[in-house]
């Protein structure tokens, strides 16, 4: 069956080429969730004015990967202990989420957040929260890493090569 969930994990370039790697996915978009600004541009979201994070939209197949299996993936790309950064980048569009429209994937997420908290000596800060809204990002941002492959991403893409 069909599923979507949105992942945010710092920059979105990174985050979406890595789970467009893996078996199971079967789109993913790259967009602002949770926006307190209708339809914010990338400049508006850098400045912190609109509360959006940088997220991505993934759709995939649940009888190929399962929740639990997208959120260990996740957690494996992303440092959750740290608040609004990953690797270089810094703002509150960087924080870490898993965000759905459905309880059932929050209630997952939170359990699954439960479970790897004694694999860190501090506190998980990735949220999970019930997805307000979702506007997609630019053209020039989706897809980014396939059509610039040197492009900078704090997330080795390797590892999903080796995974998927």
């Amino acid at each position: 069956m069909t599923k979507t969930i949105y992942l945010a994990g710092g920059c979105f370039w990174g985050v979406q080429g890595y789970f467009d790697l893996l078996d199971g996915v079967l789109k993913s978009s790259v967009g602002y969730a949770n926006s307190e600004i209708a339809n914010p541009s990338y400049e508006l979201v850098c400045t912190g004015m609109s509360g959006a994070v940088e997220a991505i939209e993934l759709v995939y197949d649940d009888e190929k990967i399962s929740l639990e299996k997208i959120f260990e993936e996740f957690f494996s790309i992303i440092d959750p202990t740290l608040k609004n950064r990953q690797g270089n980048d810094t703002g509150t569009q960087y924080r870490t989420g898993i965000y759905a429209d459905d309880d059932e994937s929050l209630e997952l997420a939170k359990a699954y957040i439960q479970t790897i908290q004694p694999r860190y000596k501090a506190p998980i800060q990735t949220e999970v929260k019930k997805l307000q809204n979702y506007y997609l990002a630019e053209d020039y941002h989706q897809k980014y890493l396939q059509k610039n492959p040197q492009g900078y991403c704090h997330i080795d893409l390797s590892q999903a090569r080796k995974r998927g």
